[in-house]
Protein backbone atom coordinates (compact mmCIF):
# COMPACT_ATOMS: atom_id res chain seq x y z
CA UNK A 1 0.00 0.00 0.00
CA UNK A 2 2.83 2.41 0.83
CA UNK A 3 4.52 1.84 -2.52
CA UNK A 4 1.21 2.39 -4.33
CA UNK A 5 0.65 5.63 -2.44
CA UNK A 6 4.16 6.91 -3.08
CA UNK A 7 3.88 6.10 -6.78
CA UNK A 8 0.51 7.85 -6.99
CA UNK A 9 1.67 10.99 -5.23
CA UNK A 10 4.84 11.14 -7.29
CA UNK A 11 2.84 10.91 -10.51
CA UNK A 12 0.69 13.87 -9.50
CA UNK A 13 3.53 15.89 -7.99
CA UNK A 14 5.44 15.82 -11.28
CA UNK A 15 2.81 17.94 -13.01
CA UNK A 16 3.43 21.69 -13.32
CA UNK A 17 -0.19 22.84 -13.18
CA UNK A 18 0.68 26.46 -13.98
CA UNK A 19 2.27 25.26 -17.21
CA UNK A 20 -0.70 22.94 -17.89
CA UNK A 21 -3.30 25.68 -17.43
CA UNK A 22 -3.14 27.16 -20.94
CA UNK A 23 -4.05 23.85 -22.60
CA UNK A 24 -6.07 22.35 -19.73
CA UNK A 25 -9.46 23.08 -21.31
CA UNK A 26 -8.47 21.41 -24.58
CA UNK A 27 -9.39 18.03 -23.09
CA UNK A 28 -13.11 17.40 -23.64
CA UNK A 29 -13.88 16.59 -20.00
CA UNK A 30 -11.87 19.58 -18.72
CA UNK A 31 -13.08 22.45 -20.88
CA UNK A 32 -16.56 21.01 -21.54
CA UNK A 33 -16.56 22.95 -24.80
CA UNK A 34 -18.48 20.35 -26.81
CA UNK A 35 -22.21 20.85 -26.18
CA UNK A 36 -22.86 17.14 -25.65
CA UNK A 37 -20.02 16.79 -23.10
CA UNK A 38 -21.13 19.91 -21.27
CA UNK A 39 -24.73 18.67 -21.19
CA UNK A 40 -23.64 15.27 -19.86
CA UNK A 41 -21.73 16.79 -16.95
CA UNK A 42 -24.53 19.28 -16.28
CA UNK A 43 -27.03 16.43 -16.03
CA UNK A 44 -24.81 14.47 -13.64
CA UNK A 45 -24.26 17.51 -11.43
CA UNK A 46 -27.97 18.20 -11.35
CA UNK A 47 -28.57 14.66 -10.09
CA UNK A 48 -25.76 14.88 -7.50
CA UNK A 49 -26.22 18.37 -6.07
CA UNK A 50 -29.13 19.48 -3.87
CA UNK A 51 -32.27 20.67 -5.64
CA UNK A 52 -32.34 23.88 -3.62
CA UNK A 53 -29.55 26.48 -3.96
CA UNK A 54 -26.60 25.24 -1.92
CA UNK A 55 -23.10 26.30 -0.92
CA UNK A 56 -20.64 24.20 -2.94
CA UNK A 57 -16.90 24.00 -2.29
CA UNK A 58 -15.06 22.86 -5.45
CA UNK A 59 -11.57 21.75 -4.42
CA UNK A 60 -8.88 21.50 -7.07
CA UNK A 61 -11.30 23.36 -9.32
CA UNK A 62 -8.83 23.83 -12.18
CA UNK A 63 -10.17 26.32 -14.69
CA UNK A 64 -13.60 26.22 -13.07
CA UNK A 65 -15.64 24.21 -15.57
CA UNK A 66 -17.61 22.26 -12.95
CA UNK A 67 -17.85 25.35 -10.75
CA UNK A 68 -19.46 27.17 -13.64
CA UNK A 69 -22.01 24.41 -14.20
CA UNK A 70 -22.90 24.43 -10.50
CA UNK A 71 -23.27 28.21 -10.52
CA UNK A 72 -25.47 28.03 -13.61
CA UNK A 73 -27.72 25.65 -11.68
CA UNK A 74 -28.22 28.26 -8.98
CA UNK A 75 -25.63 27.19 -6.41
CA UNK A 76 -23.22 29.47 -4.56
CA UNK A 77 -19.74 28.24 -5.42
CA UNK A 78 -16.31 28.59 -3.84
CA UNK A 79 -13.49 27.19 -5.96
CA UNK A 80 -9.99 26.48 -4.65
CA UNK A 81 -6.87 25.62 -6.64
CA UNK A 82 -3.15 25.61 -5.86
CA UNK A 83 -2.20 26.92 -9.32
CA UNK A 84 -2.42 30.68 -9.77
CA UNK A 85 -2.78 30.19 -13.54
CA UNK A 86 -5.77 27.91 -12.98
CA UNK A 87 -7.26 30.37 -10.49
CA UNK A 88 -7.01 33.24 -12.97
CA UNK A 89 -8.77 31.24 -15.67
CA UNK A 90 -11.46 30.08 -13.27
CA UNK A 91 -12.10 33.63 -12.07
CA UNK A 92 -12.51 34.78 -15.66
CA UNK A 93 -14.86 31.87 -16.42
CA UNK A 94 -16.99 32.58 -13.34
CA UNK A 95 -17.08 36.37 -13.66
CA UNK A 96 -20.56 37.70 -12.92
CA UNK A 97 -21.65 34.50 -11.15
CA UNK A 98 -22.36 33.88 -7.48
CA UNK A 99 -18.90 32.43 -7.08
CA UNK A 100 -15.44 33.10 -5.69
CA UNK A 101 -12.17 31.37 -6.54
CA UNK A 102 -9.39 31.16 -3.95
CA UNK A 103 -5.74 30.24 -4.24
CA UNK A 104 -4.86 27.41 -1.88
CA UNK A 105 -4.36 23.72 -1.26
CA UNK A 106 -7.25 21.31 -1.79
CA UNK A 107 -6.15 19.31 1.26
CA UNK A 108 -6.44 22.38 3.51
CA UNK A 109 -8.55 25.01 1.72
CA UNK A 110 -8.32 28.59 3.03
CA UNK A 111 -12.01 28.95 3.94
CA UNK A 112 -11.78 29.69 7.65
CA UNK A 113 -14.95 28.88 9.57
CA UNK A 114 -17.18 28.77 6.48
CA UNK A 115 -19.17 25.56 6.11
CA UNK A 116 -20.73 24.06 2.99
CA UNK A 117 -23.53 21.81 1.85
CA UNK A 118 -21.33 20.02 -0.69
CA UNK A 119 -17.61 19.44 -1.04
CA UNK A 120 -16.99 18.63 -4.72
CA UNK A 121 -13.65 17.14 -5.75
CA UNK A 122 -12.80 15.75 -9.17
CA UNK A 123 -9.57 13.86 -9.91
CA UNK A 124 -7.68 15.32 -6.94
CA UNK A 125 -7.85 12.93 -3.99
CA UNK A 126 -5.72 10.28 -5.73
CA UNK A 127 -2.77 12.71 -5.81
CA UNK A 128 -2.82 13.56 -2.10
CA UNK A 129 -0.38 11.76 0.25
CA UNK A 130 -2.78 10.97 3.11
CA UNK A 131 -6.31 10.59 1.71
CA UNK A 132 -7.79 9.29 4.97
CA UNK A 133 -6.66 12.39 6.85
CA UNK A 134 -7.82 14.66 4.02
CA UNK A 135 -11.27 13.09 3.94
CA UNK A 136 -11.54 13.61 7.68
CA UNK A 137 -10.73 17.29 7.24
CA UNK A 138 -13.13 17.73 4.35
CA UNK A 139 -15.85 16.23 6.51
CA UNK A 140 -15.36 19.10 9.00
CA UNK A 141 -16.05 21.61 6.21
CA UNK A 142 -19.58 20.30 5.76
CA UNK A 143 -22.78 21.29 7.50
CA UNK A 144 -24.93 18.58 9.09
CA UNK A 145 -26.37 16.36 6.36
CA UNK A 146 -23.80 17.74 3.94
CA UNK A 147 -22.32 15.56 1.25
CA UNK A 148 -18.96 14.72 -0.23
CA UNK A 149 -19.06 14.40 -4.02
CA UNK A 150 -15.87 12.72 -5.21
CA UNK A 151 -15.19 11.95 -8.88
CA UNK A 152 -12.18 9.64 -9.16
CA UNK A 153 -10.84 6.68 -11.08
CA UNK A 154 -7.85 4.56 -12.08
CA UNK A 155 -6.15 5.58 -15.32
CA UNK A 156 -3.68 3.76 -17.53
CA UNK A 157 -2.83 0.11 -18.04
CA UNK A 158 0.98 -0.24 -17.93
CA UNK A 159 1.47 2.03 -14.90
CA UNK A 160 -2.03 2.78 -13.63
CA UNK A 161 -2.54 5.69 -11.27
CA UNK A 162 -5.59 6.66 -9.27
CA UNK A 163 -7.69 5.25 -6.48
CA UNK A 164 -10.08 2.30 -6.93
CA UNK A 165 -13.68 2.74 -5.85
CA UNK A 166 -13.53 0.01 -3.23
CA UNK A 167 -10.52 1.62 -1.56
CA UNK A 168 -12.21 5.02 -1.51
CA UNK A 169 -15.42 3.66 -0.02
CA UNK A 170 -13.35 1.95 2.70
CA UNK A 171 -11.61 5.25 3.47
CA UNK A 172 -15.00 6.96 3.75
CA UNK A 173 -16.40 4.46 6.27
CA UNK A 174 -15.21 6.41 9.36
CA UNK A 175 -16.53 9.79 8.14
CA UNK A 176 -19.76 9.07 6.25
CA UNK A 177 -22.96 7.17 7.03
CA UNK A 178 -24.37 6.83 3.52
CA UNK A 179 -22.00 6.07 0.64
CA UNK A 180 -23.12 5.47 -2.95
CA UNK A 181 -20.92 4.67 -5.96
CA UNK A 182 -22.00 5.67 -9.46
CA UNK A 183 -19.99 4.15 -12.31
CA UNK A 184 -19.05 6.63 -15.05
CA UNK A 185 -16.85 4.57 -17.40
CA UNK A 186 -19.76 3.50 -19.57
CA UNK A 187 -20.83 7.04 -20.50
CA UNK A 188 -18.57 8.26 -23.35
CA UNK A 189 -20.32 11.63 -23.42
CA UNK A 190 -18.66 12.54 -20.12
CA UNK A 191 -15.18 12.02 -21.54
CA UNK A 192 -15.63 12.90 -25.19
CA UNK A 193 -14.67 9.34 -26.13
CA UNK A 194 -15.09 5.73 -25.11
CA UNK A 195 -12.97 4.72 -22.11
CA UNK A 196 -12.17 1.28 -20.71
CA UNK A 197 -10.63 2.19 -17.36
CA UNK A 198 -12.30 2.73 -13.99
CA UNK A 199 -14.11 6.04 -13.57
CA UNK A 200 -16.74 6.70 -10.96
CA UNK A 201 -18.37 9.16 -8.59
CA UNK A 202 -18.92 8.62 -4.88
CA UNK A 203 -21.65 10.48 -3.01
CA UNK A 204 -21.24 10.32 0.75
CA UNK A 205 -23.56 11.96 3.27
CA UNK A 206 -21.99 12.84 6.61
Amino acid sequence: MTNEREHTVAAGAEVDWDAEAAAFDDKPDHGLRAPEVRAAWAARLRSWLPERPADVLDLGCGTGSLSLLAAEQGHRVTGVDRSWAMVERARAKLAGRDAVVLHGEAAAPPVGEQRYDVVLVRHVLWMLPDPARVLGHWRTLLRPEGRLLLVEGVWGTLSPVGIPADRLTALLAPVARDVRVERLSDDPLLWGRTVDDERYAVLATV
